[in-house]
């Protein structure tokens, strides 16, 4: 890491933790399924035995396990607005008390209205609620924190930094998952768990947001912020601790001219495809499959033949491919570059889903299987999981990052809820079943990941080594090019 402070790393840790409760609070749910369906949803029904009424309940779960998505595609729309009015570091502080308030408030959603452990399903839409808080906080820390981590690190180091904010995502996602294996092993079976243990696995949740709210105590305001809002003394004594002086005048001086160009600060003062660009990032992102991987992981296993331990084991295996990967995009992003990344990775991705709907549409269901999962996994980790993040705080200029961001985000979230979505339907249907036994949907997500690939190759410049000032006026020159 050249040139690369301790302030510097300081700043960027601390930015994180709005990833790592990302991921924590959007896995949490994962461990308390069968508990909320036992507490808040089978009581309200009088005959599950009823296809009618199984149908209605399986709906009625499945709205209140995804409740918290509703918050983070607010949470993407609302981002631009915070980012910009009220400010980078506010907005993560309004993250960490909305990530609080979801935890507290979900783990006992009857106070202060019935004695906790009490209120039953009565107390179901004050759950969804507070998991709606904590969906509106997931969807700010999903944009701000890498924002942050952009606009603080040196270009020389960008990426190697704001890809740690995908590497706490994947690490809040797998310590949830221990915390929430450790509770269900600390009662005293099921009826305990169904009752009261599902409340202290989203209170867990407060250890970690209250750590955020406490160490964002110490940090400042980005630059380019203060900058936006007339404040360069202030701009100039960050800047001061993040760089030498020498870089620090520089960046101030370009700053200051991005800022004194005569655009409109609207959100297409830079043309329509640099926006475009930035949504069919996010889309990608999530058309290539990868939270069909991380969120039915268990049931594909499962459908494989194994049985359920040892689908939980590969699902282990699974994030520990992922976490690793990340490391190694961490340690790369900065060296061979973002669209190489990218473009080598949609490959991969591309030819380990083919070769994983070949292995399930021929019968096989072992090693094979497994093999191209895992490769999937490792292609997704090194390149689209965080380098997508790395490009989206990087491509926007100063004006409209905030706008621009916030669009790609809530894309981001509604394109993840209709993969999310779509997945069951694809893999269940009884004509696809038939002909090309669970298959078909991988194939999809290949050919996504083949056009994700070509996206970036033809279309995305590279922003390794370039300021974002620097990327503002190649935008800028694109679309005088455009014009012209």
């Amino acid at each position: 890491m050249a040139r690369l402070n301790k302030y510097v790393v300081f700043l960027a840790l601390i930015a994180t933790f709005g990833g790592l409760l990302f991921g924590y609070d959007t896995a949490v749910i994962n461990g308390a399924v069968d508990s909320l369906k036992a507490y808040f949803i089978n009581p309200r029904f009088s005959d599950l035995a009823n296809p009618a009424q199984a149908d209605a309940a399986s709906s009625l779960l499945g709205f209140v396990v995804s409740s918290a998505l509703i918050g983070c595609i607010i949470g993407g729309l609302m981002g631009g607005w915070v980012s910009t009015v009220i400010g980078r570091k506010r907005g993560l502080v309004i993250a960490a008390v909305l990530f609080l308030i979801s935890a507290l408030g979900a783990s006992a959603p009857e106070f202060p209205f019935a004695p906790i452990g009490h209120g039953g399903p009565a107390y179901m839409w004050n759950f969804v609620i507070y998991r709606i808080l904590g969906g509106i906080g997931v969807g700010l820390a999903s944009m701000l924190s890498p924002m942050y981590i952009a606009e603080i690190a040196p270009p020389k180091v960008r990426g190697n930094l704001v890809a740690w904010n995908q590497f706490a995502i994947i690490f809040g996602m797998l310590v949830i998952y221990f915390v929430n294996y450790g509770i269900s092993k600390g009662g005293n079976g099921d009826a305990w768990l169904n009752s009261i243990g599902w409340r202290y696995m989203f209170l867990s949740g407060a250890i970690p947001a209250s750590i955020f709210l406490l160490l964002l105590l110490f940090v400042p305001e980005t630059p380019r912020y203060l900058m936006m809002k007339g404040q360069e003394a202030k701009a100039r004594t960050v800047l001061d601790k993040l760089v030498t002086k020498e870089e620090a005048d520089r960046e101030l001086r370009e700053i200051r001219a991005s800022l004194s160009q005569n655009h409109s600060g609207k959100l297409f003062s830079f043309g329509a495809f640099l926006i475009f660009s930035g949504m069919l990032l996010s889309i990608f992102q999530q058309f290539v499959g990868i939270n069909v991987v991380l969120y039915y992981a268990t049931d594909i296993f499962k459908g494989m033949g194994m049985s359920t331990n040892a689908a939980l084991m590969q699902t282990i295996i699974v994030g520990a491919v992922n976490l690793t990967f990340t490391v190694i995009a961490i340690l790369t992003v900065d060296r061979f570059g973002r669209r190489p990344l990218q473009v080598v990775g949609g490959l991969i991705m591309a030819a380990s889903m083919t070769w994983l709907g070949i292995e399930l549409w021929t019968g096989g269901k072992g090693l094979g299987a497994l093999i191209a999962m895992l490769v999937y996994t490792a292609g997704f980790a090194v390149s689209w999981g965080p380098v997508t993040w790395v490009l989206l705080s990087e491509i926007f200029p100063n004006q409209i990052r905030g706008k621009a961001m916030a669009i790609a985000v809530a894309v981001q979230w509604v394109a993840n809820y209709l993969v999310s979505w779509t997945f069951p339907i694809l893999n269940n249907n009884p004509f696809l079943v038939k002909h090309f036994h669970h298959g078909f949907a991988y194939w999809i997500y290949g050919v996504m990941s083949i056009l994700a690939a070509l996206f970036v190759w033809r279309k995305v410049p590279e922003t390794k080594g370039r300021t974002l000032e620097q990327m503002e006026s190649l935008w800028g020159s694109l679309k005088k090019a455009a014009i012209g």
